[in-house]
This record gives C-alpha cells, sequence and structure tokens, in this order.
C-alpha cells in the first residue's frame, strides 16, 4: 500500500475515494461533520502538488434515487467545511457531465452525485468501475469506513490504477492507529470491550486475546459472562446461547496470560427508564426484578487502575446505557480514566458506534490519542480480517 505521501500529483486528475456518509437531521443539515473535515488534508494535499480532486462517496441507503440522499442538498455545507468551491456532476454517465470533468483544470475539485443511485456500485460491477475509473489518472481510497465493502468505488476501480493508486492520509492512520493495538504498541495492553451482546463481539475479543494483557468487559455483555460463573443477575439481559463461549473466552485467556477483568457492582434499576430507582449491588447479587444498567462506583476505581496501569487501549463499546443520565456514569468514569492515563503517555485508540458516540457526547474525542471513523471497517479490522478496500491497494 502506498500513502500519497510518495507521489507528486502535479497535473494529475485523481479520483478520491472519501466517506462524506454523515447523519442528518430532517432538515439536511450535517448532524456530524468530522468525516468530511478529515478527508481535507487529503484533499489539499493533491491540489497543492498541482492536482485536480473528482471526489466520489455515498450517502444513506437509498433503494433507487431520492431528493433527501443527494449530495446537492449539502453540497453548500460541505464547501464551507473545506473552504473550497465544488463542482458537482449529477450524473457523471452523461455526455455533458462527462465534458464537465474532462473540463476540470489543476487545482478544481468535483463531487460526484451519491454513488448509491447506481445499483452497480454495491454489485461491485466491473463495468461501473471502469467508467469510474476513466475518468481520472490516479486512484486514492480515503474511505476507510466502507474499505470492507467489495464495492465498485472502494475495491474493483484499484485494479484499473496498477501503478497509481494510493492510500489517503485518513486511511493510513486508520490502519496505523488499529496497528498499534493489535500489533506494535507498547506493553501493557488494553482492551476494553462493552456493549450489549457477547455474540456481536467474540471474533474480536478472540483476536485481542492475542496481544492484550488485560480486557475489561463491561455493559451488558458482562451479564453474560457472570451467568456463566454461576452469579445472580436478576433481570439484567445475557444470552443464554453463549454461556459456554463466555465460559470458553475465560479460559482461553487464562491461557494466553491475558487478565479478563469484570465488574464488581452495577447500577440497577426496577424499569428501564432514566427516572426509575436505583440501587448499587454487587454484580453476582442482583436481586430478582432488577437490572443492571451502568457500572458501580467500585467497578469505576478497579477499571480506573487498570487503564492507568496501561500503555496502549483500544476502547470498544460503552459499560452502560450512557445515552440515559442517570445511567451514564459508568461510562463518563471510564473515559476519564482513558484521557488521564493518555495525558500520561499512553496511546488510546477508540473505535466503534457507541464508544465513539460516547467519546463525543462527553467531550474526550480531542483528548484522546485516536478516535476512528471506520464503524464495521474498524471492527472488521479488530478481528483480524484483511479488507477488501485495502487488500485492492496492495495488490
Amino acid at each position: 500500500m502506498v500513502s500519497i505521501d510518495k507521489h507528486n500529483f502535479n497535473s494529475k486528475k485523481v479520483i478520491v475515494r472519501v466517506d462524506f456518509n454523515v447523519p442528518l437531521k430532517k432538515n439536511n443539515k450535517i448532524l456530524d461533520n468530522t468525516r468530511i473535515i478529515n478527508s481535507k488534508e487529503t484533499i489539499q494535499k493533491i491540489l497543492n502538488d498541482g492536482g485536480s480532486c473528482i471526489l466520489m462517496s455515498h450517502l444513506g441507503r437509498p433503494k433507487k434515487k431520492e431528493d433527501k440522499f443527494s449530495f446537492k442538498t449539502i453540497l453548500p455545507q460541505i464547501e464551507q467545511i473545506l473552504k473550497l468551491k465544488i463542482i458537482f456532476i449529477e450524473n457523471f454517465n452523461e455526455e455533458d457531465s462527462s465534458e464537465k470533468i474532462r473540463k476540470i483544470k489543476s487545482g478544481e475539485v468535483a463531487l460526484l452525485e451519491n454513488l448509491r443511485f447506481h445499483s452497480q456500485e454495491q454489485a461491485g460491477d466491473e463495468g461501473f468501475a471502469k467508467k469510474l475509473a476513466s475518468l481520472a489518472n490516479c486512484f486514492v481510497n480515503d474511505a476507510f469506513g466502507t474499505s470492507h465493502r467489495p464495492h465498485a468505488s472502494t475495491t474493483v476501480i484499484a485494479k484499473y490504477f496498477p501503478n497509481n493508486k494510493f492510500s489517503g492520509y485518513l486511511l493510513d492512520k486508520e490502519v496505523n492507529a488499529i496497528s498499534k493495538v493489535l500489533r506494535n504498541g507498547k506493553k501493557p495492553v488494553l482492551a476494553i470491550i462493552g456493549g450489549a451482546k457477547v455474540s456481536s463481539k467474540i471474533t474480536i475479543i478472540n483476536s485481542i486475546l492475542q496481544r492484550a494483557d488485560d480486557v475489561i468487559i463491561g455493559g451488558g455483555m458482562a451479564f453474560t459472562f457472570i451467568k456463566a460463573l454461576g452469579g445472580q443477575i436478576g433481570n439484567s439481559i445475557f444470552e443464554k446461547e453463549f454461556l459456554d463461549e463466555a465460559k470458553w473466552i475465560l479460559t482461553n485467556a487464562k491461557s494466553k496470560g491475558a487478565k479478563i477483568h469484570l465488574p464488581i457492582d452495577v447500577v440497577c434499576s426496577l424499569e428501564f427508564r432514566n427516572d426509575s430507582k436505583r440501587r448499587v449491588f454487587e454484580i453476582n447479587k442482583i436481586p430478582e426484578k432488577w437490572q443492571g444498567l451502568d457500572s458501580g462506583p467500585k467497578t469505576s476505581k478497579a477499571f480506573h487502575d487498570v487503564i492507568m496501569r496501561s500503555k496502549t487501549i483500544l476502547w470498544n463499546g460503552p459499560v452502560g446505557v450512557f445515552e440515559m443520565e442517570n445511567f451514564s456514569k459508568g461510562t463518563i468514569s471510564l473515559g476519564e480514566s482513558i484521557v488521564s492515563s493518555t495525558a500520561n503517555g499512553a496511546f488510546s485508540l477508540v473505535g466503534g458506534g457507541d464508544s465513539v458516540a460516547a467519546a463525543k457526547k462527553f467531550n474526550f474525542s480531542d483528548s484522546l490519542s485516536y478516535v476512528s471513523t471506520g464503524g464495521g471497517a474498524m471492527l472488521e479490522s479488530l478481528e483480524g480480517k484483511q479488507l477488501p478496500g485495502i487488500k485492492a491497494l496492495s495488490k
């Protein structure tokens, strides 16, 4: 994989796969512009070299051409964020649009309409990829968040640029951050795995056990482990069909010399409501009808001690129902501990939708080493999979 740092794009027309799949409010205002901001460095490098950019991305999950998913509706906001004037290409297949693209000069930027208005994009259609490739001299993939899909614009297109395909700055940062956790980060390495279900994180846990010295398991999934150990969890959620798997993970961790840390106490409620009655119980002694919804104070202290002695930290998943204020304290405490450890020199990587949302909600993002934009791509990387979009850059 060759970074754009290794190439000069003077007089080159570069087609760049960006990830502008941003969340929108009902009035088409961008809710979170992080992905657009993160693309700026790559775009600017190409323009500074004297090249031109043709940007392509998807937005939402349209089944057909839908106005609400058109880039036309948010183009002024994209221009404002990037501080660039952008030529909008509504349909690159049409002759007048092709002419527009041919006339793009050095220093100019164009944006293609939503790629998913074409069914060939998700199908990984060769002809569609070839048509996209014909628009430019070079290809840059800077969309880590979609690199786990073998789509036309992320994976198939790369074959048409055997000697002129590059990774953008954002993609490089994502790959390097994950590599620090999985391969070459300083020890002790800590993985914090949270969220509701063990079933969605089994592959990640088993993969991270090859590398981690400590694994904190929190959130709803912790109750499956406690139940597997014979604990009384009241009305807390757990996955009956994964009790044996949880036992096996505990055994596997021990055989690999990794220590798994489970919550000690939890904040419980009789109802799944923010204003419901709350009590703190030891996690393996929760009375009937009570359900655990957040980490307790003893747990936060124990987790803090583990976090503060770690040099490399992965945070994937909250340790409570952080969306409800009265059950957010455990996740806030966890984030504060990671921020403190980062300030002391640890490398911290936050990835996965809910943990990134928590980091942003509680203003931790700027105090952590790296906040991934990857979502599903990040999770698949942590599972040890080679993403097709990245593999295509290496062929």
